[in-house]
C-alpha cells in the first residue's frame, strides 16, 4: 500500500478515536465530532506527528480550560452565541485555516512557511481561547479594545490584562511546540528564537484582531425581555426573539474566529518570508 494512503488511514482512525472521546466528554456535539474527524484526518494523516501535536495541544488545552472554569462562566453564557460544546462551524473556524496549510505543505514540501503559517493559525486560536477562558478570572472589569471604556464581563471586544497575558501564554505555548517539533532539519538557535517570537506575536495579534472585530463589526443582538446584549440569534436563553443591535448580521462569532486564525497564519508566514 502507498505510504501516503497508509498514513491517511492511520490518521483517520486516530481522528475518529479522539473525536469520539471528545463527544463522550461533551466537548463536541455530533456535528463538531464529524468536523473534527475530517480535520484530524487531514492534519494527522497528511501532516504527521509534528502537525498533530500542535492541533492536539490546542484542542486539549482549550477543552480543559472550558471545563475547569465552567462555573465561572455560567453567569456569562447568556451573552455567548453557543455553549461549551463545539459544533462543526466552531471546529472549522478554529482549525480550518490550519488544515489548508497542511495541504499546501504537501504541494510545497521544501518550503518552511506553510508550517509557520499552520503554527500561527493555531497560536491565534489558542491565544483567543485562553484569553476568553482565563480572562474571567480577572478582578478588574474589562475595557473595550477600541475606546477603553469599561464594559460588562463577556462583552464582545472587552479585554483585560489577565486575558491579554493569557492570550500571549497560549500563543507562546504553540510557538514553543512549533520549534520543538519542527519537521525536517532544525533551524539554528538565532533563527529558532526569531520564529518563536514571530509565532507568539502573530498569535497574540490574531487574538487582538478578534477582540477588535468583536467590538466593531460582529453582530450583537438585544433581548427585548431581558434588555441585555447577546450574540445569540434568533432566540435568547430566556426564550425571547433577539433583534440586531449593531454590527454586520453575517459576522457572527465563528466568522470572527476564522479571521483571527487567518490573521495569525498570515502574520507568521509573512515573518517567515521577511526573516
Amino acid at each position: 500500500m502507498d505510504p501516503l494512503i497508509s498514513r491517511l488511514l492511520l490518521g483517520t482512525g486516530l481522528a475518529i478515536l479522539i473525536s469520539l472521546a471528545a463527544w463522550r466528554a461533551r466537548s463536541l456535539n455530533i456535528s463538531g465530532a464529524l468536523a473534527a474527524t475530517l480535520l484530524g484526518a487531514v492534519i494527522f494523516g497528511l501532516g504527521g506527528l509534528s502537525w498533530a501535536i500542535l492541533l492536539l495541544t490546542f484542542f486539549i488545552s482549550s477543552s480543559a480550560l472550558s471545563r475547569m472554569f465552567k462555573q465561572r462562566k455560567a453567569s456569562l453564557e447568556e451573552k455567548f452565541s453557543k455553549g461549551a460544546q463545539r459544533d462543526a462551524r466552531q471546529v472549522l473556524a478554529n482549525g480550518g485555516i490550519s488544515g489548508l496549510f497542511v495541504l499546501l505543505h504537501l504541494a510545497l514540501p521544501a518550503a518552511n512557511w506553510p508550517w509557520l503559517a499552520f503554527a500561527g493559525a493555531l497560536a491565534a486560536a489558542n491565544a483567543d481561547t485562553w484569553a476568553t477562558e482565563l480572562g474571567v478570572l480577572s478582578h478588574n472589569a474589562p475595557r473595550l479594545v477600541t475606546n477603553w471604556q469599561v464594559v460588562e464581563r463577556g462583552t464582545s471586544g472587552g479585554i483585560t490584562v489577565t486575558g491579554t497575558l493569557s492570550a500571549l501564554g497560549g500563543s507562546l505555548l504553540i510557538a514553543l511546540l512549533a520549534i520543538t517539533f519542527w519537521p525536517g532539519a532544525r533551524p539554528s538557535l538565532p533563527a529558532a528564537l526569531s520564529v518563536f517570537a514571530s509565532i507568539g506575536l502573530a498569535g497574540l495579534a490574531g487574538s487582538l484582531l478578534d477582540s477588535y472585530l468583536g467590538a466593531t463589526v460582529q453582530a450583537i443582538y438585544t433581548c427585548p425581555c431581558c434588555q441585555k446584549e447577546t450574540e445569540r440569534y434568533p432566540i435568547h436563553r430566556c426564550g425571547c426573539q433577539t433583534s440586531l443591535d449593531r454590527g454586520w448580521r453575517w459576522m457572527d462569532n465563528d466568522w470572527v474566529n476564522g479571521f483571527c486564525t487567518l490573521a495569525g497564519a498570515a502574520l507568521a508566514a509573512l515573518a517567515a518570508v521577511l526573516l
